[in-house]
């Protein structure tokens, strides 16, 4: 029992560590200009997942938020591995995490190792999750590894088919 107290604490105090270090993460997706009769922006979810693809932190999901029109989180349960991972078990909205969907361009994401989204990720490595579903349109998901904090700059890029354009992520130590 003690060698398991130990463990823990050593690893709340690595956790620590990477987020005082000043590590931070910053993922820039780019949504692409689709020549389609019916365009209407994607829903997108962005997150951390370990290695075994379960959740680690929720960064990001942009979704209809007009109440004028309809609750968009009925739709939700489209960006379907999200919501399989974790998405469902969310209240909406979620501060800091939620947000109203995005038009056509790129877009960047910043999280220093301090904010509560990476706060208590333990050093380790991990995937950045995109996925993008888009109502009359279609589905995509791509997967980014990293490893954090890391101990040097690092880089991962891919290319989206379809609702996804570019995603560069970097994380420096």
């Amino acid at each position: 029992m003690r060698r398991i107290t130990k463990l823990a604490g050593a690893m709340l105090l690595m956790g620590a560590s990477a987020a005082s270090s000043g590590a931070e993460l910053n993922l820039k997706l780019e949504i692409p200009r689709l020549d389609v009769a019916e365009y209407h922006r994607p829903y997108v979810a962005v997150w951390v997942e370990n290695q075994d693809q379960s959740t680690a932190a929720q960064l990001a999901v942009w979704y209809q938020t007009d109440s004028k029109k309809e609750d968009g989180t009925q739709w939700l349960k489209d960006l379907r591995q999200w919501w399989r991972r974790g998405g469902r078990e969310l209240q909406m909205p979620v501060d800091g995490v939620t947000g109203a969907t995005r038009p056509v361009g790129a877009h960047v994401l910043t999280y220093k190792g301090s904010d509560k989204q990476l706060a208590t990720l333990a050093p380790g490595k991990y995937n950045v999750v995109v996925e993008a579903t888009r109502e009359v349109g279609g589905r995509e998901l791509l997967r980014l590894p990293f490893e954090w904090p890391g101990t040097q700059k690092q880089t991962a890029t891919a290319q989206g088919k379809t609702e996804l354009g570019a995603i560069t992520l970097n994380v420096t130590p």
